[in-house]
């Protein structure tokens, strides 16, 4: 290989909960790739947590190594702004070629993505789009149903014999597998792919959609006492309408869901082979993650919430394959991990010096197997202050498309109400605090109660565990509230 550090693959699936892997023992998960990966050239994170439960701030978070409350990164409109770090711009000044394909939610419309990356892959005309979203009117049914906000399009229909459904993700990592194959590679490469799936509206094609065995999915979480829950999440399933539902309907959406995640793993495969047969494997590092989680039916609730934190919705896939040379013992590890270790990892293997303080820590001493212990705690954040009108996402569709997919929760972030109150999650190995500003605080023992159904903020038998984790959080500000330029000011 002529390049003297490794190539880098971001591959970086939207809206994949932590827990629909094959190697984490989930009966039903169809990821043989992925759990190649494990047994002999990767490592992978059971407990990686993201910093904010939806797209953009989480991509905000993970790009520049900053928790959202750094800068602000808390809504889908508030992007990277030009003075602001970012892995893929760190890459890119240090002599990597950039490759960007799939999505973006990180850099503003209004400006160039020239500083982030060499080639912007766009998807050739004709590509379809995505989940047929385009045929809403087919698969929603009448607003007053149970399917309007249900987000389940099912199968999605394959054309003229073509061997799958020919969206922008495939566009992405078809192009990105062509850029493989384009030799030579004079200089390091770093491929990125934000896809779009698991995303919904859940939809899949054959075969993946009958790939999953209904009878192997695991209990679905069942709706819990709202009066125990943040507000917005009794909104929500106000809005959603889906207490109707059978236990052999929500099968059959999380099935396709599983099905999405299974496409993905396939996709990944391909590209891996590609780099097999292209002799770069062994020199390239890939990285897989995904920005945040998903309900997919727990607590009788689809899509996601911006404010609040349960597993589902914070917890994600992180594996990392290192590149050959590395010290490397391949399996699982159960260390408390947050995506703001991306780019401390990422430039500790590309040999990159750090330019800007961040909070990510390096995973690499995890990989090796010199230690079992990475974060006492992770840290998630969500939500606005009264009277931030700004942070309302008033720009959203929904202003001028009241059917709008996103309604049931897009109404609640509006109003000046409880229900989008600020808050952050601080979560142990054991425990779960999270501090709401408008409304009760949680707090959950998650060894006695893993599905977050009873909330013990006011139980005097965990009065001494609230007060660490209250002095915990209070440390995690001190530590994280600001960031000091590394470039020096001159005195006059």
């Amino acid at each position: 290989m002529p390049n003297s550090r490794p190539n880098i693959i971001l591959f970086n699936p939207d809206q994949w909960r932590g827990d629909v892997l094959g190697y984490l023992g989930n009966p039903a998960a169809v990821t043989p790739t992925l759990d190649g990966l494990v047994q002999s050239d990767a490592v992978a994170f059971a407990n990686a947590f993201c910093q904010n439960p939806v797209c953009t701030p989480s991509r905000c978070s993970f790009m520049t190594g900053w928790y959202p409350h750094v800068r602000g990164h808390r809504t889908m409109f508030h992007m990277l702004r030009p003075d602001e770090p970012a892995l893929l711009k760190t890459l890119k000044d240090n002599g990597y070629t950039v490759w960007w394909g799939g999505k973006n939610d990180l850099v503003p419309a209004q400006n160039s993505l020239e500083p982030y990356c060499d080639i912007y892959h766009a998807a050739p005309p004709g590509t379809l789009p995505m989940a047929a979203g385009d045929r809403q009117a087919e698969w929603r049914g009448a607003p007053d149903s149970d399917t309007y906000y249900s987000f389940l399009v099912d199968r999605l229909p394959l054309q003229n014999g073509a061997a799958y459904y020919a969206d922008s993700d495939w566009a992405h990592v078809l192009g990105a597998i062509d850029f493989i194959r384009g030799a030579p590679h004079d200089r390091p490469f770093c491929l990125y792919l934000p896809l779009t799936y698991p995303h919904p509206p859940y939809g899949v094609e054959e075969p993946w959609h009958r790939l999953i065995d209904r009878a192997a999915l695991p209990p679905r979480l069942p709706q819990p006492d709202w009066a125990d829950k943040p507000s917005i999440l009794k909104g929500i399933a106000s809005r959603q309408h889906l207490e109707t539902w059978s236990e052999e309907r929500w099968n059959e959406l999380r099935a396709v869901y599983y099905g999405m995640c299974a496409r993905v793993d396939h996709q990944l495969g391909l590209l891996l082979d590609a780099l097999k047969t292209a002799g770069l494997y062994d020199d390239t590092a890939l990285f897989f993650f995904s920005d945040h989680g998903d309900f997919t039916g727990d607590y009788g609730l689809v899509e996601k919430t911006q404010n609040t934190f349960e597993d589902c919705l914070t917890r994600v896939p992180f594996l990392i394959k290192p590149p050959i040379g590395a010290a490397l013992q391949a399996g699982v590890r159960e260390a408390l991990v947050e995506l703001i270790d991306l780019p401390a990892t990422v430039e500790e293997i590309a040999g990159l010096p750090r330019r800007h303080t961040h909070f990510g820590r390096s995973l690499l001493p995890l990989i090796a197997g010199a230690m079992q212990a990475h974060r006492d705690a992770v840290f998630c954040e969500g939500g606005r202050l009264h009277g931030e009108t700004h942070c309302m996402e008033l720009e959203s569709d929904i202003t001028s498309a009241p059917g709008d997919l996103y309604a049931p929760r897009l109404v609640w972030q509006r109003q000046e109400g409880p229900e989008h109150t600020k808050a952050v999650m601080l979560r142990t190995a054991q425990y779960k605090y999270v501090r709401r500003l408008y409304e009760t605080d949680e707090l959950y023992d998650l060894r006695a109660d893993p599905g977050e159904m009873h909330n013990r903020i006011a139980d005097p038998a965990l009065a001494p565990v609230l007060a660490q984790l209250k002095e915990r959080l209070l440390t995690f500000y001190l530590e994280t509230g600001d960031v000091v330029p590394h470039d020096i000011d001159r005195r006059r």
